[in-house]
Order: structure tokens, then C-alpha cells, then sequence
């Protein structure tokens, strides 16, 4: 191969050491010459001083005997020096003496040096008698032209600059060789040799080792290039084995040696071509963790491998009656089950696979519980293709878990219509607002202490044009999942706060609002400033505003969600927790957080008085509100007798149809004035 000049290291290495001289010498030739410009100007102030003490003597005699004539001698002495521009002497407060001037010398130099110097200086020495009483007579004042200096500091600076270029080439000249002989010579020689290697044989041709090289960088370069050389050839096998390797890791997942997607794939175009050959029947199932997340971050991402591997050998336990299994990704995985005569065949294995799942995982001495949803579709019936059974396994999984968890579901035909209406839906949401579709209704809540209306609950509600009424438990996950949650929370607080200033206004000033916040929400970092501006801008009193968080948005990541809600509280906000009972709440957690209020969850007051457990369920909650302080609410109170009930147990307020439906702001204020007009009557009875 022919080396392009332009390309040449000794060409690039040329200008590179030529570039970095001229720099380095121009560099110092500037410094030169500045130091030079400091030097001239301390030689016109010496010269100044030596010229003004040479005529001091005289310069005092005349002005002392008023010696016009003797004044003008030493005038014309001063004069002799061709800088001096203008003289001088007298008194300040008297004539002068004497004096002469003479216009700027015309030099060329000057437009340069009157920038550096000045045009000219001027300098003056008092004239003193002698001892002893040292009497002032005047002064001596001169004023040096800087043009003579200047042209002297010129024509040095001009001999600086180009002498200081000149070392600067020489110096490059000299680097330049020396490298040219060290370095670039060398390496076109150790080049010509690397030319003459075979490519299918580099081990027999070595490179000699260059003379004077043998202890240097090159010479270890030579003996490593050797090394290499030699041993290219013995590596071929082991790059094979490498592509082999690469090869198995792109078809199998790395913690748990079961095939991937891509491999499953292969996997089931096989079993469905056979099974489409003989009309057998094949099922696909989608199997998807329960809350692994909430795994994960309650004990580690490490504990959560070492559970997937373990869920991975269960799976393997079925491997008889499968045909293919492999992790999907991330908590999912799919087995296919070939050959199979009727569809309970494979609800009987999903059972199986959830009834393995209900035996808990031992790790470190800890039992751990696993749930999952799994998602069935069958070939032919639900597809004829590995993508369309994957696809909609898995999203029969997906719908599944948004409906109830720990179970199998088999894809039927309105998956597929229920999964384009969710997409929709979820398109649609990202304009609600903007197209006034959401508006808030609110629910009075009770004080049992007097029956009367203490605080109305804020409920978020979707008039969609087409689909009408859209339920919150839809489409409130689906803004949590594309993050319009943030944006529909914060209207939301807006709405809320805007219509409780209204009504404090009206004369309900002890009304207190209460608002649902999404897990989402309550993680933002900009919550409780908004929470504050928002209780500012409307001039909400403190404890006025009651934010209602779910359980199990806490648990997601407690210390965060702690230092939140302390934040909201410092704000003014009152902090209730929502839906108690239905979560995995420990009494540590709940001690630990700031609360002002438990919610007790309608599906525990709804059957309080049929069923005993949710009695007791009641009761606890109750007393542990009692214990820790805080107030309690019961929601979905629908019957006197469940009132009655809960009243006796302690409770402090009630929320529930026996009051009121959620009201639009107009009819709650008529709500809220029948019921003050009611409480009025009833006192003065």
C-alpha cells in the first residue's frame, strides 16, 4: 500500500512542531516587546529626572535674583536635548520667568508610539534655596517629546520580533529532524514489513527489530505486533466458538437459559406448521407477575432475580406437558402447549401454574409470595400466526390484570374491541381537557357529631362525546400510564379550590374540600408548591383542603411519599388516607406517616352488618384511628342502620347515598343551604 503524501506523518509532524514554534516564538517576542514598552517608559521618566536635577541649581539662582537672562540660558541648555519640547520657570502664583517651546517632532514611528507612550509628558522639580531655612522660589517644569524614544523602542521591537521568529524556525527545523530520525524513519520501515505479511498466514513473516530500538517504545511495539501475529492464527477456533456463543445469547435470555422472544418465535412457526399439518389444537400462554415491582423495591432488584429464576425451574416442571417455554421480558412469560384436544386442557395447566405459585419462594430465610395473570389464546381459533397468538395472549394478560388479578383468562373476540376502545379512550383523554369534557361533582360528608355538613369530596367525572359516561377506574389508569394524570391532577386542585372559595363566600366558610390524588401525583416534585400557590391565589384558611391518597400509592415508595405529604401539611392541607383496608398497609408504615385521617372503604361499611368480618374490620380501623389520633370517615354509607352502627363504634363522619349522589356545584349549594336552613330549625326547636 502506497503512502499518499498529504497524508505523511513527517508532513503532518512538520506542521504541527513549525505551527506550535511560530506560536511559542510569537508569543515570547510579544512578551519581549511589552516589557520593552514598561522599560521606555521608565527611560523618558529617568530621563526627565536627570535632565530636571542637572538644571536645578541654576533654575533656583535665576528665579531667586529674578534673573530674566540667566532664566533664559538655562532654557536655552535644556533646549540642547532634542526631547525637550517645552520649559519652564517661575513661580506659580507670579509671572514665568522664562520659558520656550517647539512644536511635536514629525516622525512616522509616532502614529504607533503617541498610542503606547502619550504624545508627550511633562515633569517638574520645586526649586528650593539652600539651608537653612530651605525656602520655596518655584519651579522647573519640562515637558519631554516620547517621539525619540518611541523610534528607539520601534526599531528594537522590529529586531526582537524577527529574531525571536527566526530562533523560533530554527528551533522547529532541528525538533523536526530529530523526530524525522527517532520516529517517522522507524515506523516506514516497520510499515514496508507490515506490506509483506500474508493475510492468511501472519505468523511467517515477523517484523525485524530496528537497530537502537531494541529497549524503546518501538521495540516493545515490534515485539507485541510479533506476539500478535503469532498468535491470530491460533485464535481463529476460538472466534468461531465466540460467534457461536453471540449467537446462542441473541436466542436465549441471560438470567434464566430459557429462550427469548426471538427463539420462541422459531419455536412456535414450527409447532403451529405441525400442528396445522395433523389439526391439533396448540395454546399459547402469556404468564405476567402480580405487583413484581413492589417486589422489587420492597426487598431488592437482586432478590427479584433470584425469584425469577426460581419461578423459571417451576415452569420447567410443566416442561412434559409443553411444547416451547421462554421469558418474554422483564415478569413475562409464555408456554406453549402443543397438541392438545380441547381448550380445558390448558385451563387445567394455568390452574396448575397458579396453584405452583401459592407454595411461597424461601430466600434467605424469608417466604416469599408470588401471584400472576395469565392470558390463553388458541390456534387455530384465536390466530394463525406466532405474532397474532403472542400479541394477543398478551394483551388478554394485560386486560386481565386491569380487571382482577391471580387468574386465567382466555382471549375471546372482545378483547380485541375492548383493547381498540382503550387505545381510544386513551387518545381521547389527551384532549379532554383542553375540550371541556371533565368536570367535578361532589358528595357532602356528614358530621356525626351534629349532623351537619362538614366538608364535600371532589369526584373527577368524563362526558365522552361518543362513549358518554366514561368510568374513573378506566380512565383514571390510563392517564396514570401516559402521564395526563399531572395535568388533569392539577385542574383538578385548581377546580376544587376555585369552587370552595365560591362557597365560602356564599356564608359556608366552615366547608371544608377534600380531593383524590393519584400515585402519580403524589410522587411530583412540584406538588406542594402547587398545593400552596393554589391556597394562596383562592385564600383557603389552613386545614381547609384535605387530600386523599390510596394506600397502595403509598407503599409504591414510602420514604418518598412521607417526606411529600410532611410537605403538604406544611402548606396547610389536610391528609387523609383513602380506601383503608383494601392495600398492605402495616401498622409501622401508618405510624410513620403524617396522617390527620383514615377513610374506611365502602366495600367493609356496604356488608357491616352482614357479614362479621367486615364488622371487625370496621371496628379495628376505628380503634387504631383512636389510638393514633387521627379521625375517621366511612364512605358508601347507604342505610340508617349502617350509620347507626358505625356511629356507635366511634366514628366521626359518614359519606354515602343515605346523604347524597355526588351533586353538580349548583345543586349542592341548594343541598347546602336546605341542610344549614334544617340545622337552624332544629336548634331553635
Amino acid at each position: 500500500m502506497k503512502l499518499d503524501l498529504k497524508h505523511s506523518l513527517s508532513l503532518k509532524l512538520l506542521r504541527v512542531v513549525l505551527l506550535s514554534a511560530l506560536i511559542v516564538g510569537l508569543v515570547l517576542s510579544c512578551a519581549q516587546i511589552v516589557f520593552d514598552i514598561y522599560k521606555t517608559r521608565q527611560t523618558v521618566a529617568n530621563d526627565a529626572q536627570r535632565i530636571l536635577a542637572m538644571f536645578s541649581d541654576p533654575s533656583t539662582q535665576a528665579v531667586y535674583s529674578l534673573d530674566r537672562e540667566m532664566g533664559l540660558q538655562v532654557i536655552e541648555g535644556l533646549f540642547q536635548n532634542d526631547s525637550v519640547r517645552y520649559a519652564a520657570i517661575g513661580h506659580p502664583n507670579e509671572p514665568v520667568l522664562a520659558e520656550k517651546s517647539r512644536p511635536l517632532l514629525d516622525i512616522e514611528s509616532r502614529l504607533l508610539t503617541d498610542v503606547i507612550l502619550g504624545k508627550e509628558q511633562t515633569f517638574s522639580i520645586p526649586l528650593v534655596g539652600r539651608g537653612p531655612y530651605k525656602e520655596y522660589y518655584g519651579d522647573l517644569n519640562i515637558t519631554l517629546d516620547t517621539a525619540p524614544y518611541g523610534e528607539n523602542f520601534i526599531t528594537s521591537s522590529v529586531v526582537i520580533f524577527i529574531s525571536g521568529m527566526l530562533r523560533a524556525l530554527a528551533m522547529s527545523l532541528v525538533l523536526y529532524l530529530v523526530y524525522q530520525w527517532l520516529l517517522t524513519k522507524p515506523l516506514s520501515k516497520i510499515i514496508e514489513h507490515l506490506s509483506n505479511i500474508n493475510p492468511d498466514r501472519p505468523s511467517e513473516h515477523k517484523l525485524p527489530m530496528l537497530k537502537g530500538n531494541e529497549k524503546n517504545e518501538l521495540g516493545l511495539w515490534i515485539n507485541t505486533a510479533n506476539q500478535l501475529l503469532a498468535s491470530i492464527e491460533r485464535n481463529t477456533h476460538l472466534r468461531r466458538e465466540a460467534e457461536s456463543s453471540l449467537q446462542r445469547m441473541s436466542q436465549y435470555d441471560f438470567l434464566t437459559g430459557l429462550p427469548n422472544r426471538q427463539q420462541l418465535q422459531e419455536q412456535l412457526d414450527q409447532i403451529l406448521s405441525d400442528a396445522g399439518r395433523v389439526q391439533h389444537r396448540v395454546a399459547v400462554l402469556c404468564v405476567g407477575l402480580d405487583d413484581f415491582k413492589g417486589v422489587n423495591e420492597q426487598f431488592s432488584y437482586q432478590t427479584g432475580d433470584q425469584l425469577l429464576l426460581l419461578l423459571s425451574d417451576r415452569l420447567r416442571s410443566h416442561s412434559g406437558r409443553l411444547g416451547a417455554l421462554a421469558r418474554l421480558g422483564g415478569d413475562q412469560f409464555a408456554l406453549i402447549q402443543a397438541d392438545i384436544e380441547q381448550p380445558y386442557e390448558a385451563a387445567e395447566l394455568a390452574q396448575t401454574i397458579l396453584d405452583d405459585l401459592e407454595q411461597p419462594f424461601v430466600l434467605e430465610h424469608q417466604e416469599i409470595r408470588l401471584r400472576a395473570t395469565i392470558g390463553i389464546t388458541l390456534f387455530p381459533e384465536d390466530g394463525d400466526s406466532t405474532e397474532k397468538l403472542l400479541q394477543k395472549a398478551e394483551q388478554t394478560m394485560t386486560l386481565a390484570k386491569s380487571r382482577s388479578r391471580n387468574r386465567y383468562q382466555f382471549y375471546i373476540a372482545s378483547v380485541d374491541s375492548e383493547m381498540r376502545r382503550r387505545r381510544e379512550l386513551e387518545k381521547s383523554l389527551r384532549e379532554a381537557l383542553a375540550n371541556n369534557e371533565l368536570h367535578l361533582v361532589y358528595q357532602p360528608q356528614i358530621d356525626y357529631s351534629d349532623h351537619r355538613v362538614i366538608g364535600v369530596e371532589a369526584l373527577l367525572r368524563w362526558q365522552h362525546p361518543q362513549h358518554g359516561f366514561v368510568s374513573p377506574d378506566i380512565f383514571i389508569p390510563l392517564a396514570e400510564q401516559n402521564g395526563t394524570i399531572v395535568a388533569i391532577g392539577e385542574w383538578v386542585l385548581d377546580q376544587a379550590c376555585k369552587q370552595l372559595r365560591e362557597w365560602h363566600d356564599q356564608g359556608f366558610i366552615d366547608l371544608r374540600m377534600a380531593v383524590n390524588l393519584s400515585s402519580v401525583q403524589l410522587h411530583h416534585a412540584e406538588l406542594p408548591r402547587i398545593v400552596n400557590n393554589l391556597l394562596q391565589v383562592y385564600r383557603l384558611p389552613p386545614r381547609s383542603l384535605e387530600l386523599e391518597v390510596t394506600e397502595t400509592g403509598l407503599m409504591e415508595d414510602i420514604t418518598t411519599a412521607a417526606q411529600h405529604l410532611l410537605s403538604l401539611r406544611r402548606s396547610g392541607a389536610l391528609i387523609a388516607i383513602d380506601d383503608f383496608g383494601t392495600g398492605y398497609s402495616s401498622l409501622s408504615y401508618l405510624k410513620s406517616l403524617p396522617l390527620d385521617k383514615i377513610k374506611i372503604d365502602k366495600s367493609f361499611v356496604q356488608e357491616i352488618l352482614e357479614h362479621d368480618d367486615d364488622a371487625t374490620i370496621v371496628r379495628a380501623i376505628i380503634q387504631l384511628a383512636k389510638n393514633l389520633n387521627m379521625q375517621v370517615i366511612a364512605e358508601g354509607v347507604e342505610t340508617i342502620e349502617q350509620e347507626a352502627y358505625i356511629i356507635s363504634q366511634g366514628c366521626d363522619e359518614g359519606q354515602g347515598y343515605l346523604y347524597s349522589k355526588p351533586l353538580p356545584p349548583r345543586e349542592l349549594a341548594l343541598y347546602l343551604k336546605q341542610s344549614r336552613r334544617q340545622g337552624e330549625t332544629s336548634n331553635s326547636a
